[in-house]
């Protein structure tokens, strides 16, 4: 099976062909919106983070923004800069620039203000959108598409629809050779020991473990009961009352093949097959580190509905609510309800997915896309000191 995607410098190969205006720190972010604002087929990533902060929660920033920089469907990518921010500027420039894409760097300090950063600014991002204009897709093989899977507002019906359908074009993109992530570690809480049976060697399910326990840490650490966040108010109103409902209904969209591995926050598989990151429940900040990790696509299934979009990447939901379908359907780019209904099998439903799958790769705009929906978050660990 083949789509046809951009096939990068390095090898790798993005399904879309972003100019980012990065922000190394939030003191760049209004610069960075004001740069992508002047120039068309840009888009920025602004962001809260790149400052005052510690240990693992300095590197998972870095390790993120570097990530997507890299990301495959970025195709050039200008970072900006304040100039004495925690988060080296120059750095997460050059690790983006080691992929081979045009990749350069100014700060405000050196540019001696915003409206010099902004004119200078502009004139890159200007020269980058003519040149990866000129990029030509080419024939690409399936087996070098990396999946991110999500959910959000889920309801009753997800576990039962929406969640194995994209459990079963997941098995379809794996048994082509492809690689999928699964994330939100908060939703897999009372359903792990199901999944770390899936894992290739004790290492890994201990690993799955780890960042279970790692979440349940964290939360006690703030002496609350997680079941005031987990189930959301919206999840209880549409019908999945505990946190291990949710997640024995989350890990549906795991399919059923091995898994190779568990990332870290943003981090990137080192082979191909299926992955668990760990990342928060909460749906931008799980998606942003997917696409850190590599994601080129997202299938992000929804029981109450939700715009949910990416900046740098097709995000195609699905829903297995029939009414959610009707009322959102401006957002909901398939149903999968007819599985509720008896009218067509999980099988049948994620061969659809898959079938939208590959021609969203191939170019076809998801719905988020369309109407310019680039939710964006990066998850912290740690407060800001």
């Amino acid at each position: 099976m083949k789509f046809l995607g951009y096939r990068r410098g390095n090898g790798q190969v993005g399904i879309r062909n972003h100019v980012i205006i990065l922000p190394s720190t939030v003191c760049a972010s209004e610069t960075a919106v004001k740069i992508a604002a002047q120039v068309g087929g840009t888009v920025a990533l602004p962001h809260q983070h790149g400052c005052c902060q510690i240990g693992a929660d300095h590197e998972q920033t870095v390790r993120t923004l570097i990530g997507l920089g890299k990301n495959p469907n970025v195709a050039a990518c200008l970072v900006v800069g304040l100039g004495c921010e925690g988060v080296p500027a120059k750095e997460v420039a050059e690790a983006i620039a080691s992929t081979g894409k045009p990749t350069e760097v100014i700060t405000i300090q050196e540019c001696r203000g915003t409206l010099r950063t902004i004119e200078q600014g502009v004139r890159i991002a200007r020269k980058m959108v003519q040149e990866v204009a000129t990029y030509q897709r080419e024939e690409i093989d399936v087996s070098e598409l990396v999946l991110g899977i999500e959910c959000g507002g889920s309801d009753a019906t997800s576990g039962i629809a929406a969640n194995p359908a994209v459990g079963h074009a997941s098995d379809l993109l794996l048994a082509a050779g492809g690689t999928a992530m699964l994330s939100e570690t908060t939703e897999l809480i009372g359903a792990e020991h199901v999944l770390a049976r899936r894992a290739v060697t004790p290492e890994v399910g201990e690993k799955l473990l780890e960042i279970v326990r790692r979440c349940e840490e964290r939360a006690k650490s703030l002496g609350v009961d997680i079941r005031g966040g987990q189930p959301t108010p919206g999840n209880i109103q549409g019908g999945v009352i505990t946190i291990e409902e949710k997640s024995l209904g989350c890990i549906y969209k795991a399919g059923t093949a091995p898994i190779q591995g568990v990332l870290e926050y943003g981090e990137i598989p080192q082979g191909k097959g299926f992955y668990v990151m760990d990342t928060p429940g909460q749906d931008i900040e799980s998606i942003t580190g997917m696409l850190a990790g590599g994601a080129q696509i997202i299938l992000f299934t929804t029981g109450r509905g939700t715009p949910t979009g990416s900046p740098i990447a097709p995000v195609i939901k699905v829903t297995g609510n029939a009414n959610t379908f009707e009322i959102l359907e401006d957002n909901i780019d398939l149903s999968a309800a007819g599985i509720v209904a008896g009218t067509a099998t999980i099988q049948e439903v994620g061969e659809k997915i898959f079938a939208e799958l590959l021609a969203v790769a191939g170019g076809k705009p998801t719905k988020a896309e369309i109407l310019g929906h680039h939710e964006f978050g990066i998850y912290k660990i740690a407060p800001t000191f």
